[in-house]
């Protein structure tokens, strides 16, 4: 993207010492708009950045979340991690937005350098403006010109020994003729969840996720298997994923995995007693269900050797009107941990690929990984699927062992989970750590 600069950006101040001049100017203006109301409003560039969805590179906690700079609440704020640098705050302005002015109303703890930027895809950043000797307080930059979606504000240095944290970030401009995407939401999903403990072990790690999961207040929660360990047992779901995941299982849609075929009393016995009509809502161990325009397919892997499974699948896919399309299942077709690529998944694959899917989330490895687009046979392509493995909800972690091709992300060790956001045209996601941090982001990619 190339940006067209006419002037050199600015960046203005506010100090105490200027407010006599302020109020002379303020009244001299007044006096211009009762004279010329068209020419002032024409002059104006609008606010095109307030309540739009926001991602960061971290939060101090749940409660100061990148969000906060863009509800137009002059008393909340974003706050990132204390004493790391860099750190980024980041705004979707819907597509084809052009910039005019960036003003940043900074908290006590400030930026000393960062720079303003802009993209138009969320990878390759163009910049606007840069500060080297920032004092806190506001920055006001006009005189910007730029085009793109993706707006941020990257933090190379701080001011103080905390982290970065701003009351808000208004952008100024016009929006494009591209209707911005409506209908975005956000989920949060996990697999490999509840091991035999509660949260009066400190060790606990499946009470923690699912508090997590909780802050992030999602549309809906999704599981990709494993959800109760080690046999699934109905006693065993009782005893401890209802603690903790259990708290909002009505709003959750989960699928199971190898452990739920463990149960004494019958392979899914226990997870069918436990979870009922949510996990068979269709009266079978997969389902399909559509939320904005995405159709998302909930797969029992166990059984892909079930021919009735696979001509559900097909069917369903044909049925779909949906532009974008997601699955999710167990046994991830690739993977870099433990337990390393499964071929049962590769026929599902081979159908998702051929209905144009676009993303596919498994658990089975206990670690977090995500790969870039690629077609069953594991050739990266622009229009292959998006895979990503977040087995890190609770159970053991496992290492990594033998990197595939293709693999961008690794993690193991740390617990989260992912938090997905989509829209009617594209999705993006984070990996969030039980400390409220963001361990990874990922690019921002088109539906198909």
């Amino acid at each position: 993207m190339r940006l067209n600069v006419s002037t050199p950006p600015r960046r203005t101040t506010t100090p105490l010492t200027l407010t006599l001049v302020l109020a002379a100017a303020l009244l001299l203006v007044g006096g211009l708009l009762l004279v010329l109301p068209e020419r002032a409003g024409a002059a104006a560039d609008s606010l095109i950045s307030q309540g739009r969805p926001a991602t960061a590179s971290s939060t101090e906690d749940g409660t100061l979340g990148p969000e906060k700079a863009f509800d137009g609440v002059p008393t909340t704020r974003w706050a990132s991690v204390e004493g790391v640098d860099p750190q980024w705050i980041r705004v979707d302005l819907g597509p084809s937005a052009t910039v005019s002015r960036v003003r940043l109303v900074w908290e006590a703890a400030y930026a000393k350098a960062y720079r303003v930027e802009i993209s138009a895809d969320g990878t390759t950043w163009t910049r606007l403006a840069a500060e080297t000797a920032g004092n806190g307080g506001t920055d006001d930059w006009t005189g910007l010109t730029g085009q793109g979606r993706y707006l941020r504000v990257y933090g190379t240095a701080r001011g103080t020994s905390y982290g970065y944290s701003l009351h808000a970030v208004e952008v100024y401009g016009t929006t494009g003729t591209t209707t911005p995407p409506t209908g975005a939401f956000t989920v949060v999903a996990a697999g490999d969840i509840a091991a035999q403990c509660t949260a009066s072990s400190s060790s606990c790690a499946h009470p923690k996720t699912a508090a997590l999961a909780q802050r992030i207040a999602p549309s809906f929660y999704l599981t990709m298997g494993d959800n109760q360990y080690d046999d699934a047992r109905l006693s065993d779901f009782r005893a401890y994923y209802d603690k903790s995941w259990g708290v909002f299982k009505d709003r959750t849609r989960p699928i199971p995995g190898n452990h739920e075929t463990y149960d004494p009393a019958g392979s899914l016995v226990g997870y069918k007693a436990y979870f009922g009509a949510i996990a068979y809502p269709q009266g079978k161990a997969y389902y399909s269900y559509d939320q904005g325009n995405w159709h998302f397919v909930a797969l029992d892997s166990n059984s892909f050797d079930d021919t009735a499974q696979i001509q559900w699948l097909k069917d369903d896919l044909a049925r779909n009107t949906k532009g974008c399309v997601a699955a999710y299942f167990h046994h991830p077709l690739y993977s870099s941990g433990e337990h390393g690529n499964d071929p049962v998944s590769k026929p599902v694959w081979q159908i998702l690929y051929a209905a144009k899917a676009d993303l596919v989330l498994n658990g089975h490895d206990h670690h977090y990984e995500r790969f870039a687009p690629q077609d069953p046979a594991g050739k990266a392509t622009a229009d292959g699927m998006v895979e990503i493995v977040g087995g890190m909800g609770g159970a053991t972690p496992y290492a990594i062992e033998t990197v595939q091709p293709n693999s961008q992300k690794r993690i193991s060790g740390t617990y989260g989970v992912l938090k997905l956001d989509l829209d009617d045209t594209g999705y993006t996601w984070q990996y969030v750590g039980i400390d409220d941090q963001i361990k990874d982001s990922a690019p921002t990619y088109t539906c198909h």
